[in-house]
């Protein structure tokens, strides 16, 4: 079987940031919407994906499923404090290293890429070196402040290579290929 890849991937203004303040998403849907071609090209390859427990939180807040709905795939949610009751069986809870959670979340995928969502979770993936690509799509809008894809915290170097762009309406598409 086929093997897919671990992309981090993002919605973000061009500040940088992921969420507005109240861990707001509502801006991100004037511009994106899985009509896209772009966005219905990365559902397809997507069989599984690896959030943490703030953007699973996020997520159920606002009633929203992954794609609004529109894709199907195993979900995985890494965090220290797991539910006692899994809200839904299509959503795996797990707890412990990085590295066993991306590599339980790939298995799941079927040989697909395993999308990785939110801040937190990319940069610990980072950080161990399991991704393989990130893919971010830039909005032609500055938050100026919320949650920052990458925050300040340091973490280590990783050297890219760009594979792609795409311009779509007035959404820019980059993607990069993790070479170190």
């Amino acid at each position: 079987m086929a093997v897919g890849k671990v992309v981090a991937h993002a919605t973000m203004s061009l500040d940088g940031f992921i969420a507005a303040p109240g861990d707001d998403m509502e801006w991100i849907f004037e511009y994106l919407g899985v009509e896209d071609d772009v966005i219905a090209e990365f559902m397809n390859a997507t069989g599984a994906m690896l959030g943490g427990r703030r953007s699973y939180d996020v997520g159920a807040r606002d009633d929203r499923d992954a794609y609004e709905g529109a894709w199907h795939g195993r979900g995985f949610v890494l965090t220290h404090e797991p539910p006692e009751r899994p809200p839904s069986a299509a959503i795996t809870f797990l707890s412990g290293d990085v590295r066993a959670a991306v590599a339980q979340a790939l298995a799941a995928a079927g040989g697909k890429n395993l999308e990785v969502v939110g801040a937190n979770v990319v940069k610990q993936c980072l950080e161990a070196g399991v991704v393989d690509e990130i893919f971010v799509h830039v909005l032609p809008v500055l938050l100026g402040d919320g949650v920052r894809f990458f925050e300040r915290r340091q973490f280590r170097r990783s050297n890219l290579e760009l594979i792609g762009t795409h311009a779509s309406g007035q959404v820019t598409n980059l993607r990069f290929r993790v070479v170190s």
